[in-house]
């Protein structure tokens, strides 16, 4: 994920290469993704603090509290996370000195600039702050700004997200090699299919039931293949799905 908001961060001119710096816990790793960026790589997160205006945390949650300890007093400093499952309340306990804080949950279709995100304030971010955030993974997708109440929310929609959609997505290449299509040729047609219709909604602007009704013929197959949908429960399968990842993110979150 790093590496992908870097390289956003390159493309959309939000910064240049020759003003960002980099570490990470395994020495080689940052190295070679300097190299390939043009940033410069740093030892410790307190080297890259001290160099830093403002900084974006890409660890994972457990090695949080860790890496803000190695990285020093932060005050003055804007903090950008997207640890999962951290809260802004941790962040601020466990940072040295007073940095503004942003807490980011992003998802994984980022890595290839499809991403959806979404962030919520700490005490102190200023609305330059907020801009900068909207710029860094709007580089990368789409973001929202969101009270931090709803990151749960978020987590359990466009977080796990992806992976419903894979389940999906492979279940519809089921029922294609089901009914007779070669495997390759169903999975690519499933997932154009997915990726067709989910641009459909996004820049049509028009509601999914309207599209669905589009491709919906009185008598014909679409009605059919949506009794069978609705007589299986896919539609409240996935209202479940989403409320019992965003459950288990606030058990995380309260445990953290």
């Amino acid at each position: 994920m790093a590496s992908a908001l870097l390289e956003g961060i390159l493309h959309a001119g939000i910064a240049a290469a020759a003003g960002i710096v980099i570490t990470d816990k395994i020495p080689a790793a940052a190295t070679d993704l300097a190299k390939k960026t043009g940033a410069t790589a740093k030892g410790t997160n307190e080297e890259v603090a001290a160099e830093a205006d403002a900084l974006v945390l890409c660890v994972k949650p457990g090695d949080v509290p860790a890496a803000l300890r190695e990285a020093g007093d932060l005050s003055g400093k804007l903090l950008i996370s997207i640890a999962a499952g951290v809260p802004l309340r941790r962040l601020r306990e466990w940072a040295v000195g007073k940095p503004r804080l942003i807490r980011v949950m992003p998802n994984t279709p980022a890595l290839i600039g499809k991403g959806a995100a979404a962030y919520a304030a700490g005490d102190g971010a200023a609305s330059e702050d907020l801009a900068l955030a909207d710029q860094i993974f709007g580089a990368v997708g789409t973001v929202a700004h969101v009270k931090e109440e709803l990151l749960d929310a978020v987590t359990g929609l466009s977080g796990s997200g992806p992976a419903f959609v894979y389940t999906v997505i492979e279940a519809l290449a089921d029922g294609g090699v089901l009914m007779g299509l070669p495997r390759d040729i169903a999975l690519k047609l499933a997932a154009q299919t997915v990726l067709g219709s989910a641009a459909m909604v996004l820049e049509t602007g028009l509601h999914p039931a309207q599209l669905r009704d589009q491709v919906t013929s009185p008598g014909g197959t679409t009605i059919a293949g949506l009794e069978a949908l609705e007589e299986a429960g896919l539609r409240s399968a996935l209202i479940g799905a989403v409320r019992a990842a965003t459950e288990r993110s606030g058990e995380l979150g309260a445990a953290g």
